[in-house]
């Protein structure tokens, strides 16, 4: 019989979705729970679980199409009984529909489903790698390559990594054999045929957008029309409901961070916290928690429908991170809980989720204050504008060392810039200089955190 999966609601209640690439075709066979497509949401780049087993029948989008949920997305050739119906389902007529993504059909069976053989094409034959490592990595797979007949696995932030630096995994898949690819496969490879690519800033544990090539300005056509549609479209939107709702105000404070960078210069050459790649974002990020202990009014929001001020009693931390799709903010949930080692790793996190596409809605929701690096683009300060329904923004400039007045002598120190936007109907300036200030001593000296709760 003739099952159909029509676009589920993937959270926070988005409408439609963009379908980016096809993993099946036409005649496939899947299993339950194979993904099947990539698409994008307002927020994110998520990943469509099958519902069903059986064989493909019909795509109903083509890549790059946006449709809505509820519209049918593909259909499936299902041999035997009634399809089981998806975990989590509702008992209406779309009750065979998977609500959330990740939330496939229940097996049918205690054996884990096959995984399917995906061939790239041609039969297999022993492959050279050797050839391989000497062709251009752009190129199209030749004859070689076609000898691997499974795509080859791996995780999303690895094929992201990949894909930044220019390498095919089909070739990597080729070196190590049938196995999931890491991210040291990826780099051992890309070192011994001598290939290297632009990487996210490892420091800041911000993600980069990938570099362009542009043409020359004169040639091609005289306007490029991109529409307005994924990340972008729900960013502008947001922007707008923030700039006309909050009356913004922001205050700039010149620190000096040399004990800071002292102090991660000598984590850094422990061996035991090599791991956790400590950076200034993730010191900035600690004296942000610690700082909002005292300063309420900026972990609160604003509810105009209640008439009411909430304040919360944890921080849902925002990293601003530029991406090849925008900007998002993914949340670090219940930050003020983490130490200084578990709040860098969770930036690092965040930072390679991001950088692969892959940050889920749930990760974009909420938050109650946000942070924004733009000191990795090499700017000193800016006015970043506050995300809808938080009352603070701190944006985090670049470290220079420059001339500064030092125990009554000029001298040269590292120095950044903060910048706070905060919403002046819940903080007034007292308050958001009290809480910049708080944050800056922290940061000047890093031993004051041993005295704050």
């Amino acid at each position: 019989m003739i099952a159909e999966f029509r676009l589920p609601d993937l959270g926070e209640g988005l409408t439609e979705a963009e379908v980016v690439t096809w993993l099946v075709a036409p005649g496939d066979t899947v299993t339950l729970n194979q993904t099947l497509a990539e698409v994008e949401t307002a927020k994110a780049v998520v990943e469509l679980p099958s519902p069903y087993e059986g064989t493909v029948s019909t795509l109903h989008a083509e890549a790059g199409q946006t449709i809505a949920v509820g519209a049918p997305l593909i259909a499936f050739d299902v041999v035997g009984e009634e399809p089981t119906a998806p975990t989590g389902a509702s008992d209406s007529a779309e009750k065979a529909q998977p609500n959330l993504v990740g939330y496939g059909a229940a097996p049918t069976s205690a054996g884990r489903p096959a995984r399917r053989a995906r061939r790239i094409g041609g039969t297999p034959a022993p492959v050279d790698t050797a050839v391989l490592e000497a062709a251009p990595h752009d190129a199209t797979p030749s004859a070689a390559v076609d000898a691997v007949i499974e795509r080859p696995r791996s995780t999303p932030p690895v094929r992201a990594h990949a894909k930044r630096l220019g390498i095919d995994l089909v070739l990597v898949a080729a070196a190590v054999g049938d196995r999931v690819i890491t991210r040291s496969d990826v780099d051992a490879y890309a070192e011994r045929v001598g290939h290297t690519g632009a990487t996210a800033d490892e420091t800041s544990g911000i993600p980069l957008a990938s570099p362009s090539s542009p043409a020359a300005l004169g040639d091609g056509e005289r306007e490029i029309r991109i529409p307005i549609r994924g990340v972008r479209k729900h960013t502008a939107a947001a922007m707008v409901q923030s700039a006309f709702t909050a009356p913004h105000v922001t205050v700039f404070h010149t620190v000096d961070v040399t004990a800071t960078m002292d102090l991660l210069s000598s984590l850094r050459d422990d061996r035991a916290l090599s791991a956790h790649r400590i950076g200034p974002l993730a010191v900035v990020a600690k004296a942000v928690c610690l700082a909002l202990g005292r300063t309420p009014g900026l972990n609160s929001r604003w509810d105009e429908a209640a008439g009411e001020i909430v304040q919360h009693n944890y921080v849902d931390l925002g990293i601003a991170a530029a991406t090849d799709r925008g900007l998002i903010v993914p949340m670090i949930r219940d930050a003020e809980r983490l130490t200084l080692l578990g709040m860098a790793d969770a930036v690092r996190s965040l930072a390679e989720v991001a950088r692969s596409g892959k940050t889920s809605p749930a990760e974009l929701a909420g938050g109650t204050f946000s942070i924004s690096n733009i000191g990795v683009f090499g700017v000193d300060a800016g006015t970043p504008i506050l995300p809808p329904g938080q009352s603070g923004i701190l944006a985090v400039g670049a470290v220079r060392r420059q001339p500064w007045e030092h125990h009554g002598e000029i001298a040269l120190r590292q120095m950044m810039t903060l910048s706070l936007s905060f919403d002046h109907r819940l903080v007034d300036g007292a308050e958001g200089a009290r809480f910049l200030k708080d944050v800056a001593d922290i940061l000047e000296e890093p031993g004051r955190a041993m005295l704050l709760r």
